[in-house]
């Protein structure tokens, strides 16, 4: 019998939905060694400062990733803030490099999680968002939470 694909959440990036309006999103594998890829099922890695560019037309870098050093990786010591290589096929690449030379459009990294036993990447096309989108977000969210604590007072009586 076939298993589900089984998906765990590493990182999530909250502060993407908050600064930019994602548009497209694309799941990318990464290049990694076997010490990073434990030290991830430990669950150390933050996304929030990272950024993702295109070097050379070809290739896809995670850059400003933290990684924890592990403690008993004696044999190979990498540095906190890796930069990593990401896997994707050449046509989304060119797509996603048509797509960035419109003006203001960049690459966020949105989560990183385990599918299956593989390290994968969501990978976001983003808009920044002006100073009043996100006070609006911020009412909206407000208002949802104040019409949720209502119902459920409501409800109670």
């Amino acid at each position: 019998m076939a298993k589900k694909p089984g998906i765990k959440l590493i990182a999530n990036n909250k502060k993407a939905f908050h600064d930019y309006f994602i548009e497209d999103t694309y799941e990318a594998g990464i290049a990694l060694a076997g010490t990073e890829v434990k030290s991830l099922r430990m669950g150390k890695c933050s996304v929030k400062e990272s950024f993702v560019r295109i070097q050379n037309g070809e290739v896809l870098y995670l850059w400003n990733e933290h990684q924890p050093i592990r403690k008993k990786a004696i044999f190979s010591i990498k540095i906190p803030f890796v930069s990593v290589k990401l896997l994707l096929h050449r046509s989304e690449i060119n797509k996603m490099e048509a797509k960035l030379k419109e003006k203001g459009l960049t690459l966020v990294p949105i989560k990183v999680y385990f599918k299956d036993s593989l390290v994968k990447v969501e990978i976001g096309m983003a808009r920044g968002k002006k100073l009043y989108d996100k006070r609006q977000d911020i009412a909206k969210k407000d208002q949802r939470r104040e019409a949720e604590r209502d119902f459920k007072v409501k409800n109670l009586y």
